[in-house]
C-alpha cells in the first residue's frame, strides 16, 4: 500500500514521520519502521515517527527505532514534529504540548530561517530521573554515579529513557561501535540503554557521540545530551548551561537549578516528502 511520508532531521537525527492528524491508519508500525527506516530498500532514517490527535495534550509523538522497537521519547524528533505541526497550520501558536509515552512536553517555536529551511525548537525536557529502580538499572541508590558496566565506568540517568554516559578523554571508532552494543544490552539495564561517549573541552562545552538502543550511532541525540549534561554536572565537570558538540550539530542545553528542569534548544529542518510502498 502506498504511505505518504515526510523525512525531517534534527542535528543529522533523521526521522521519517506519517501524518496521522486527519486520518488514522492501521498498520504493524514495528514492521514499517524497519522497512522504511532501511537506508538501501527503503527512505532511510533512524527512525519512524508518527503525529496524531493526542488525548493528555492537543497532539502525540509515538516513535519506533530503526530496529522496529517504540521508544519512549527523542528531544530531536519532538523538535521536528513540533516544526511539522506549526508549519502544516495544525498549531497557530508557537508554544505547543506534545504527548509522548514519557509523558507531555512542552515546546516552543524560538527562530525561523526560511531562507534555508531550519527551525530552533526549544524543549522543556523535563527533571532528570536518577533514582536507579526508576531509570531504569538493578542499582539501588540515586544518583546513579560512578559504576562500571561491560569495562567502563559511568553515570546512569534517565530523560524519560535510560542512558549511561561515559566519560573519556578521546572518543574512538572503537567505543562507539564496538562497545557500546555489548553497554546497551548489559543485564544491569532491564530495558537496555543508550550509551553516549563523551570529550570535556570545557566548563560550557562537551563533545558526544553516541550509540542509541535500537537504532545503533546516529548523528545526534536530544535526550543523550541531556543526559550527558546532567552527567556532566553532578560530576563537577561542567555548568549548567553547555553547548553539546554532536556529529550532526550542536545542541543547547541548560539544566536550571531553580526548578531541577533540563531545556534543549536546537534546529529541525524538513528534508523531502514523498510516497513509500508498504509491503507486509
Amino acid at each position: 500500500m502506498d504511505v505518504p511520508f515526510i523525512k525531517l532531521e534534527g542535528a543529522g537525527n533523521d526521522y521519517v514521520y506519517i501524518d496521522l492528524m486527519k486520518n488514522g491508519c492501521d498498520l504493524p508500525f514495528d514492521d514499517l519502521a524497519k522497512k522504511i527506516s532501511d537506508r538501501h530498500f527503503g527512505v532511510g532514517s533512524d527512525g519512524l515517527v508518527l503525529i496524531m490527535k493526542g488525548s493528555k495534550a492537543p497532539f502525540r509523538m509515538r516513535m519506533f527505532n530503526s530496529d522496529g522497537s517504540e521508544a519512549e521519547m527523542c528531544g530531536n524528533a519532538i523538535r521536528c514534529a513540533a516544526k511539522y505541526l506549526f508549519d502544516r497550520g495544525y498549531s497557530k501558536q508557537t508554544e505547543l504540548s506534545v504527548e509522548t509515552l514519557a509523558g507531555v512536553k512542552k515546546l516552543q517555536i524560538v527562530e525561523r530561517d526560511p531562507e534555508h529551511g531550519t527551525t530552533w525548537v526549544k524543549v522543556d525536557m523535563g527533571a532528570p530521573i536518577l533514582r536507579g529502580k526508576d531509570i531504569p538499572v538493578n542499582v539501588d541508590r540515586e544518583p546513579v554515579l560512578d559504576i562500571e558496566v561491560s569495562g567502563y565506568r559511568g553515570t546512569a540517568v534517565s530523560m524519560g529513557n535510560p542512558h549511561f554516559v561515559v566519560f573519556v578523554d578521546g572518543i574512538t571508532d572503537t567505543q562507539v561501535l564496538q562497545h557500546s552494543p555489548r553497554i546497551e544490552k548489559d543485564p544491569l539495564f532491564p530495558s537496555r540503554t543508550n550509551v553516549e561517549f563523551v570529550k570535556i573541552i570545557d566548563r560550557d562545552n562537551i563533545e558526544m557521540r553516541v550509540w542509541e538502543r535500537g537504532s545503533g550511532e546516529t548523528l545526534a541525540c536530544g535526550t543523550g545530551a541531556c543526559a550527558s549534561v546532567v552527567a556532566a554536572v553532578l560530576g563537577g565537570h561542567t555548568s549548567r548551561n553547555v553547548s553539546v558538540k554532536l556529529r550532526g550539530g550542536n545542541l543547547m542545553i541548560a539544566w536550571e537549578k531553580k526548578n531541577n528542569r533540563v531545556y534543549l534548544t536546537g534546529p529541525a529542518r524538513e528534508v523531502f516528502s514523498g510516497v513509500y510502498f508498504y509491503e507486509p
